[in-house]
C-alpha cells in the first residue's frame, strides 16, 4: 500500500489522516445537505414534509434536500420565468423550483402518472404557490415536449424515465433560450455510473448522457455532488 522505506508508524498516521478526512467529508457533505432547509414550521417546509411522504407511499424517490437547494438557485440565479419539469412526482422538486423562480412565473410539470400529479397540486397549495403558476400536464414527456415553444424556456428540469435521458436533451435543446439551463438529477444512480462492472441500460444511458453533454459545443457543463448526482449545463 505504502512506498518501501515508508516507516509503519508513519503509515498507521497516513491511514488515520485518511480516515479522518472521509469522515470530514461525510459530514461535511450531510451539513450540506441540510443546509438550505426550510424551517418545518413553515408552510414550505410542511408541504415538502408531506410530499416527502406522498412520494414515499407512491415509490417515487424525490430529490435529496440539497439537490432542491440547488435547483432553488438555479432557478433564482436565471431569474427563471417559464421551467420545465420532467418528472412532476408528489411535488417536492416542483416546490424547490417554484421557489427559486420569479413571483409572475409557471412551472410546467409532466409526468405519466396523474395520481401522483394530484400530490404535486396539493402540495404546491399548501406551500403556498397560486394555481396559476403551475400547468400539471399528464403525458409521457416526449410525446408532451414537442408541443412546447421553441427557446421559451430558462431551465429545464429532467427527473423522468433515464432510458430517454438523450431524448430529454435533444427537446432541452430545443426548449431552452439562450443562456438557459438544463438539468438531470439522479446522474450518480447509487455509484453505478462510475463502477467498471457491467450495469444495466439505463446506467449505459447515463454513461452517454453525461459524455454527451462534457462534449457537446452547445453547452457549459457542471456535475454537482449533490443528492445522487445533479448534471447541469448552460447553453451557449
Amino acid at each position: 500500500m505504502f512506498p518501501r522505506g515508508v516507516d509503519t508508524v508513519k503509515a498507521r498516521e497516513r491511514r488515520g489522516q485518511e480516515r479522518a478526512i472521509t469522515g470530514n467529508r461525510l459530514t461535511s457533505w450531510a451539513f450540506a445537505e441540510a443546509y438550505g432547509a426550510p424551517d418545518a414550521e413553515t408552510a414550505e417546509g410542511a408541504a415538502l414534509r408531506w410530499a416527502r411522504d406522498r412520494a414515499g407511499e407512491a415509490g417515487v424517490r424525490p430529490v435529496s434536500p440539497g439537490t432542491g437547494d440547488a435547483l432553488r438557485l438555479l432557478a433564482a440565479a436565471t431569474a427563471a420565468r417559464a421551467v420545465v419539469e420532467i418528472g412532476t412526482g408528489a411535488g417536492v422538486s416542483g416546490i424547490h423550483l417554484l421557489a427559486g423562480m420569479r413571483p409572475d412565473a409557471v412551472l410546467t410539470t409532466v409526468d405519466v402518472e396523474p395520481e401522483r400529479q394530484q400530490f404535486a397540486r396539493q402540495a404546491f397549495r399548501m406551500a403556498g404557490h397560486a394555481a396559476n403558476r403551475t400547468r400539471v400536464i399528464p403525458g409521457h414527456a416526449l410525446d408532451v415536449l414537442p408541443r412546447l415553444t421553441d427557446g421559451g424556456y430558462d431551465l429545464v428540469f429532467c427527473d423522468g424515465d433515464r432510458l430517454e435521458c438523450l431524448e430529454y436533451l435533444a427537446e432541452s435543446l430545443r426548449l431552452l433560450r439562450p443562456g438557459g439551463l438544463v438539468c438531470f438529477a439522479g446522474v450518480f444512480a447509487g455509484g453505478r455510473t462510475v463502477d467498471s462492472a457491467a450495469q444495466p441500460t439505463e446506467v449505459r444511458k447515463l454513461r452517454e448522457l453525461l459524455r454527451a453533454v462534457r462534449e457537446s459545443k452547445e453547452l457549459v457543463p457542471a456535475l454537482l455532488p449533490v443528492g445522487d448526482g445533479l448534471l447541469c449545463a448552460a447553453r451557449a
